[in-house]
């Protein structure tokens, strides 16, 4: 495993505010409340566990939908106020997904992001892309995904931050880590995006985030072909209606966790 941790406190974090969008807000992993919980929560719980009792605070600012101009408008200002000691940040996810979209110039909206909030917080952990080439619908966009996070990790270089490397994290390939709508993670998926995020703090994990899933049957032609039908009709046609109506999932969604609160 490739040591991108930029710090030596050791996960020695009393607050910690995250930012980005759907993948940080936690879609793909529900919880009992009627909100999300996702990897970010999951690896709050584990800085939370190495601080003294109800001393640690947390944040999540986090809104499906958002692109990056949206989140360095609308969440960075926040969390500069907010000054924790720890902030994530992934952004640009839906900016690459768009047709057309350059990721050298994402890239640049994103580093001016960074340094803004490195000037501001404590320490700023930079999140890549994933690798897509086992997800089918993300699959064609693989190239354009790895330069951008090849850019992500220039920058953190650039600017001394740590780096949850996604795009390394190899067992989050496997289907069993996605939901059905192959765009979001499952509950495990957040999970073990969770442990990476705590390894990269140098942090003691309870699981290798990494560990081989276990075996399951091959699936026949004809289960394959009724999940794609099943994903087409329940996911894939309301994201292209929402794309064309000029609709986001996140419209009138706020931040489930919008100041620093202890866990």
């Amino acid at each position: 495993m490739a040591d991108d941790s930029r710090t030596g406190k050791k996960g020695a974090f009393g607050s910690y505010a995250a930012i980005g969008d759907s993948f940080t807000e936690g879609v793909g992993d529900p919880g009992p409340n009627g909100m999300y919980v996702g990897w970010a929560d999951r690896f709050a719980v584990l800085l939370d566990d190495r601080t003294p009792e109800h001393t640690f605070r947390y944040a999540n600012l986090a809104v499906r939908g958002r692109l990056l101009d949206q989140i360095v408008e609308e969440q960075v200002p926040r969390a500069k106020e907010l000054a924790p000691d720890l902030v994530t940040f992934c952004a640009g996810g839906n900016d690459i997904i768009r047709p057309g979209t350059d990721p050298d110039d994402v890239a640049e909206r994103f580093e001016r992001a960074v340094a803004d909030l490195t000037s501001a917080v404590g320490t700023v952990m930079v999140t890549t892309g994933f690798d897509t080439r086992g997800v089918p619908v993300l699959r064609h966009l693989r190239g354009r995904i790895a330069t951008y996070t090849a850019h992500v990790r220039a920058i953190a270089d650039r600017y001394d931050c740590p780096v949850l490397d996604l795009w390394s994290l190899k067992s989050v390939q496997d289907r069993r880590a996605w939901d059905t709508d192959r765009l979001h993670l499952s509950p495990e998926g957040h999970t073990r995006v969770a442990l990476r995020a705590a390894q990269v703090l140098g942090l003691d994990v309870p699981a290798d985030p990494d560990q081989p899933w276990p075996p399951q049957p091959p699936r026949g032609p004809f289960e394959v072909r009724r999940d794609d039908i099943h994903w087409a009709r329940e996911h894939l046609v309301p994201w292209i209606g929402r794309r064309l109506r000029g609709e986001s999932s996140g419209d009138h969604v706020e931040a489930k966790r919008p100041n620093l609160l202890p866990l």
